[in-house]
């Protein structure tokens, strides 16, 4: 009797087995990958494959430039190292211009990332008028893009060069549309257009801030001003003045240089030394760089210097140099909140400097303490002594 039940078993699996081995239908793959729900998908739609890798930019000189979909290792030139520093860009920089190698605080953007840039590779200059790019360098470090303030000259020469798209963008006029423009562009070639809106915003309600102050004090009670000790190509004396300057135009400062504004940009204008003392301004600003120039000339000329009468009443002020090859942003605002404490003290009497600049530090460099790395350095905000 067993030895039948085994038989007839047996006889079953065989038949069993003939009919899968004549089944013909594709089984169906089962997914691994989770859905929504945390569930596995038995029927999960195949990836797109057919995404673009590359799309087209319209840089700030019209130039359209196929690039990367995805942007993710720039070389910055010109005056993009400060601004992708801005944009929260600083690592993606796989080379860099060697003089962006920070060794001084006032060369702000840079500063907080000198000792990774200067890790890279150097793919030339562009300052004091040289512009003199490597681009074997450039193709060592191997960017998806360059980012410049040159040319289209320049820009394309370099493109074809290496190989490398290159996106143009304005170098900026501080506080200017123009600016804003440069860093819309820039974020939109690396995928932060959220970041530069953010930017943008925070710089115009500082300047909306600014203005709202001053517009309180009436033109009769505005003390009149300098910004001496100006720096460009290089510090200078006190008669070294700045003309346009952007901390002055925001503030509506009474400043006795604009007289003279035709004759200079923000960057700052010489002027003969009697014309100082025609003006006779009630407070001067001086660049903390040029500090230990204008003491050798104090030193040498104490009379010409006491004759003013910011000097006799002691209303002597240095702020950082706002320029390095280009005007930075940061500080710029930061002496703009620095000079409206003193020259509209009720205007202002709701702000605590030290916090409002740790407020802009923090928005543009990620470094909130950077007022006592400015100080720590000898360049930091206050009142000065001729002499010492």
């Amino acid at each position: 009797m067993k030895k039948l039940i085994a038989l007839l078993l047996a006889m079953t699996m065989l038949f069993a087995m003939a009919a899968c081995g004549a089944k013909t239908e594709t089984p169906v793959q089962i997914s691994k990958e989770p859905t929504s729900s945390g569930q596995s998908s038995e029927n999960k739609e195949p990836s797109n494959t057919d995404e673009p890798t590359t799309r087209i930019v319209t840089d700030a000189l019209g130039r359209e430039v196929e690039i990367p979909a995805k942007v993710e290792t720039i070389v910055p030139l010109g005056n993009t190292p400060r601004m992708i520093s801005y944009l929260g860009l600083a690592d993606m920089a796989v080379g860099i211009e060697e003089c962006e190698i920070a060794s001084s605080p006032i060369q702000a953007y840079a500063y907080p990332h000198a000792e990774k840039w200067s890790t890279l590779p150097n793919c030339g200059t562009n300052s004091m008028g040289e512009t003199a790019y490597y681009p074997e360098q450039i193709m060592i470090a191997n960017p998806d893009v360059i980012l410049t303030t040159d040319n289209s000259d320049v820009a394309d020469n370099l493109q074809t060069q290496t190989g490398i798209p290159v996106v143009c963008v304005y170098q900026g006029t501080l506080f200017g549309d123009d600016y804003d423009q440069s860093l819309r562009i820039l974020a939109d070639v690396c995928g932060v257009s959220d970041r530069a809106e953010a930017l943008i915003k925070f710089i115009d309600d500082s300047l909306i801030d600014l203005a709202e102050r001053a517009a309180t004090v009436s033109d009769e009670g505005k003390p009149t001003v300098l910004g001496a000790g100006a720096t460009f190509k290089g510090s200078h004396s006190i008669d070294g003045v700045y003309t346009n300057y952007s901390v002055f135009e925001v503030l509506a400062a009474n400043d006795v240089a604009e007289e003279i504004a035709g004759q200079g940009g923000s960057s700052g204008v010489m002027v003969d030394r009697e014309q100082i003392l025609t003006w006779d301004p009630e407070i001067i600003f001086f660049d903390s760089g040029s500090m230990g120039l204008i003491n050798t000339d104090y030193a040498d000329n104490p009379a010409y210097f006491e004759q003013l009468q910011a000097v006799q009443n002691g209303n002597l002020y240095q702020w950082p140099n706002s320029t390095w090859h280009w005007s930075n942003v940061e500080i710029p605002l930061v002496s703009a909140y620095y000079v409206g404490t003193l020259l509209y003290p009720d205007a202002f009497a709701d702000v605590d400097f030290e916090a409002k600049a740790s407020e802009i530090f923090e928005m543009f460099l990620g470094e909130p303490d950077y007022l006592n790395v400015l100080k720590d350095a000898g360049a930091g905000y206050g009142k000065v002594t001729l002499g010492e």
